[in-house]
């Protein structure tokens, strides 16, 4: 509303206004009254105590008050806010309007509205400069830029601060971001190789990384700098200048050297399968050492058990020889005195020891006979198949059919392995020996039936 000729009236007659702001994009805007222009009356920031203010939601409407020698003074209404203008709700204002104005005069102020939830969105633009590989300084590859930057204003009374909003102009204000991020974006692609040993002709992969770590550096210094939060830093391109002659030697003497490095690298690959193949070979040679060594010391266990209870019962034969012995001369004393001639009790007394002593020689007989008897009708062993392997060129082994079936399933031995026995003309390939067809046979089942209709 104007302030002069449009308007509600105010108790003394003069002119109310409604303080507000219309515009649908901006950052920061200066209300003024309705057909006021800039600067085109002295009076154009005279406010009536008792106007009208109304302040969107995500907005924020600073009165700006110059006053001779308190400086400039300020008050801030945030949204939502639809009502007169009151000292109660204007703390400075109280201070202005008083008796001077028998509040309803007239007061000067600037109004200024700051959007808060409004994004402002920038496109930018680098164009080519010079970045050396750190593996070539002497050959540079022109590189150039673009991107998008977002921002908004978060902290409004730190931004006020910085720009004081008198002659605020987005345009102006736009162009101090884009010339702050040209700078740092091409500082920061410049040092990019040697900082992070990215090789220049793979810089253009590296978009999304470098990306985030650009906008790392600017979020804090958009905020010490300009008093707007970065909302998002988009590089969409780095671009380097193919045609030129840096860029074409540079690519020249790194197809060289990637060429070295995958020779190098495949040199590595088979050293190392190498290596893995003989460590593989001496390990199993060294569990088939161990494997020998224990069955060498059961047998060893066994045959001396078996002497040791044989030495017992030749042992306990003898006792019993001695105890015979012993019997047949009790037997023959005289042990009445009657001249020699033959005791009945000694007799007696000889009998009923030696049957005891018999009876204890025939259970040690009849143990013996049946271990031995255990030992006739014990099955021999099995025959213990082994399999000499070749393995990188070298003999290993033997290996028994266990063993086998493991070095199998441990991708050691394929139907491609050559395998030799005692007996066999010469080395033969796995696959053709039938004895050893049933370690290669899958055991994976078969697929499942398909479902019942």
């Amino acid at each position: 509303m104007g302030l002069f000729g449009f308007g509600s009236k105010g108790k003394s007659g003069g002119l109310m206004n409604v303080i507000r702001c219309d515009e649908q994009e901006y950052l920061v805007w200066k209300w003024r009254p309705e057909g006021q222009e800039a600067n085109s009356t002295s009076r154009e920031n005279a406010i009536r105590y008792g106007s009208s203010l109304r302040v969107k939601d995500g907005e924020v409407a600073v009165f700006v008050y110059k006053q001779k020698g308190n400086g400039v003074m300020q008050d801030f209404i945030v949204g939502p806010y639809d009502d007169t203008i009151k000292t109660a709700n204007f703390p400075i204002l109280t201070s202005i309007v008083g008796l001077a104005f028998g509040g309803e005069s007239p007061f000067q102020a600037e109004v200024y509205f700051i959007n808060l939830a409004g994004i402002i969105q920038v496109k930018f633009a680098v164009p080519y400069f010079d970045v050396y590989d750190p593996r070539f300084l002497d050959f540079s590859v022109p590189m150039a830029a673009r991107g998008t930057i977002t921002f908004q204003i978060e902290d409004y009374q730190a931004f006020i601060k910085l720009h004081r909003l008198i002659d605020f102009d987005l345009e102006a204000f736009k162009n101090q971001i884009k010339d702050a991020v040209k700078k740092y974006v091409k500082g920061f692609i410049t040092n990019v190789p040697s900082d992070n040993q990215i090789p220049v002709l793979q810089i253009e992969r590296k978009v999304m990384e470098i990306s985030d770590l650009i906008q790392q550096k600017l979020t804090p210094a958009f905020s010490d700098d300009f008093g707007v939060k970065l909302k998002r830093f988009d590089l969409s391109a780095i671009e380097p200048d193919k045609e030129s002659e840096g860029y074409e030697e540079l690519r020249r003497l790194t197809a060289g050297q990637q060429a070295k490095t995958i020779e190098a690298q495949t040199d590595i690959n088979i050293k190392n399968m190498q290596d893995t193949q003989r460590i593989n070979a001496e390990n199993m040679e060294e569990t088939m050492r161990i494997q020998r060594e224990e069955s060498q010391r059961a047998q060893r266990l066994q045959t001396e058990s078996n002497f040791i209870g044989a030495h017992a019962i030749n042992q306990q034969t003898e006792v019993l020889k001695t105890g015979a012995q012993n019997l047949g001369q009790m037997g023959s004393m005289n042990m009445g005195g009657n001249g020699g001639s033959m005791n009945p009790a000694g007799i007696m007394t000889g009998m009923a020891m030696g049957g005891a002593m018999g009876q204890q020689m025939a259970g040690m007989m009849n143990q013996m006979g049946n271990a031995m008897n255990g030992q006739m009708n014990t099955p021999p062993p099995p025959p213990n198949i082994q399999y000499h392997v070749s393995v990188n060129g070298q003999q290993a082994g033997p290996f028994n059919m266990n063993q086998l079936q493991q070095m199998v399933q441990q991708g050691q031995l394929t139907p491609q392995t050559y395998v030799w026995k005692q007996g066999m003309a010469g080395w033969e390939l796995a696959s053709n020996v039938p004895e050893l067809g049933s370690l290669f046979q899958s055991t994976t089942p078969p697929p499942p039936p398909p479902p019942m209709p």
